[in-house]
């Protein structure tokens, strides 16, 4: 897994819709800092779709994993705009970065 190529990904396929500071706010989707181990649709001062607030999904590795396959698909109703990533690699290297950066 490579930070660095995950803070790429990140850059070109999220940044548009999250931050992952610590106390930035909000764009289009919520700011990631602090995901891991929160419950999906918990992110303060964010307003979720019914789908994610009920969606009973935790934050970690494997989760991520399979979401960033395809949003849709695993919360249906997500307002997620993303269609996910086919490879592997890539969602490994996306969520070492997440890992670091959203400590």
């Amino acid at each position: 897994m490579s930070e660095k190529s995950g803070a790429k990904i990140f850059k070109q396929k999220c940044s548009q819709c999250h931050t992952v500071e610590a106390g930035a706010g909000h764009k289009q989707g919520p700011n990631l800092n602090g995901m891991f181990g929160r419950v999906s649709g918990k992110a303060p001062g964010y307003s979720f779709t019914s789908a994610n607030k009920n969606s009973g999904i935790t934050w970690e590795e494997d989760t991520l994993f399979k979401y960033f396959l395809n949003p849709k698909k695993m919360i249906k109703g997500t307002k997620m705009v993303f269609a996910g990533m086919k490879k592997p690699k890539d969602r490994k290297d996306l969520i070492a970065y997440l890992k670091k950066s959203c400590a």
